[in-house]
């Protein structure tokens, strides 16, 4: 193998692509709000909140600032507090444990499987008498075991609120990520499947009251009477955010196909590799749909095939720079957790959006099997 540098470049996520793609739309749309002076909890934010809702199939969705004020807002909504603890997969970004640490509550953090998400065995051990809810993440684009984490929750009487922030579209079993609880958290984080230009968020809902709580706390406490009635944050989604996430989520499902796609192709032409565990394929499991966030691997070699790759000019990323929130010492919440402990030293993300071409993922994937046959 060639250490050299190649010439080609195939970044982990081309960002100028987000605006580049789209861009007399995309300019006609923002030049349109600006024009209005339409900044703050303007119509757009409320047709945005309605395609939403009806996308999902829910009674409320609630623009917030960001996905961890989404989750948050979701563990408020289902009473959890001060004295509580909350079971929370280790493999998902520190956010999700953070908005269960606002709250006063302790995360409890549990292992993951080898879809990488949380195990509901791991999740039963860590039960206690002060557990008030589990949190499962929905991550990478695909939906956890939610019968099992439901059954889980009905036999302890636990809460469910999902961080589905890297899951709008995916399902499990025919149901939408972000529904199976109190409450469902999602990102728009440039880099999601559905993103925006900056930080941006959603929490969703069939609960009427749990949803006022939510208006509420995004802005100030303020009800619809116009009267403060909690202390709340200035956590609202603003109105040029929304009008960009209102106009792509009119092509949602073109761009859910195109990473099924790129997936797939993944999955073909990687699976005889028996150094690499990939994610489940997306024709793998009928009570899966999955929509493919990211491309997370397991790979033999890891930190050697991520150099070949780089030498290669393929971007790629280690999650989270590479540690699961247990492996954090400051945050003290060590945890006996052995997958998650032995995935992190495998884990790897290989480009996958929609500036990927078919012949990009060719090439990727040659450099992989040049790596490991020569």
């Amino acid at each position: 193998m060639s250490g050299q540098k190649n010439s080609r470049s195939i970044p982990f996520f081309n960002y100028p692509a987000l605006y580049n793609q789209n861009e007399q739309e995309l300019s006609e749309l923002v030049l349109n709000v600006l024009r209005r002076g339409a900044y703050i909890m303007q119509r757009d934010l409320e047709e945005f909140e309605t395609s939403l809702a009806t996308y999902l199939g829910v009674r409320h969705a609630i623009g917030v600032a960001d996905g961890t004020m989404a989750i948050h807002f979701g563990l408020r909504a289902a009473g959890v507090g001060p004295g509580d603890e909350v079971l929370v997969p280790s493999h998902t970004f520190v956010a999700t444990a953070a908005a269960v640490a606002h709250t006063g509550a302790k995360p409890v953090l549990v292992d993951c499987g080898t879809d990488h998400l949380i195990d509901p065995a791991s999740a039963s051990r860590f039960i206690t008498s002060r557990t008030k809810a589990i949190l499962p993440v929905q991550l990478n684009g695909r939906t956890a075991d939610m019968t099992a984490i439901g059954k889980l929750a009905d036999a302890h009487g636990l809460q469910i609120v999902e961080d589905s922030c890297q899951a709008l579209g995916s399902k499990f079993d025919g149901r939408f990520a972000g529904t199976f609880g109190v409450a469902g958290s999602f990102s728009f984080y440039p880099s999601k499947t559905l993103g925006c230009f900056g930080d941006g968020g959603a929490v969703v809902t069939d609960d009427d009251a749990a949803a006022a709580m939510m208006r509420e706390l995004r802005d100030h406490g303020r009800g619809a009477d116009g009267l403060i009635h909690r202390f709340g944050f200035n956590a609202r989604l603003d109105n040029l955010q929304a009008a960009v996430l209102n106009y792509r989520l009119k092509h949602y499902g073109a761009v859910i196909e195109r990473r099924r796609a790129i997936a797939r192709l993944y999955q073909n032409r990687l699976q005889g590799l028996g150094e690499l565990l990939l994610p489940p394929g997306p024709d793998a499991n009928a009570a899966h749909f999955d929509i493919y966030q990211n491309y997370e691997i397991e790979a033999d070699r890891r930190d050697a095939l991520r150099d070949h790759l780089t030498n290669s000019g393929v971007g790629t990323i280690l999650q989270w720079g590479g540690k699961c929130i247990h492996q954090f010492p400051d945050l003290g919440l060590g945890a006996d957790l052995p997958y998650t402990e032995r995935m992190t030293q495998r884990f790897l993300m290989l480009p996958l959006n929609l500036a990927v071409s078919d012949d990009d993922v060719n090439y990727v994937c040659d450099r992989i099997v040049e790596f490991y046959r020569g």
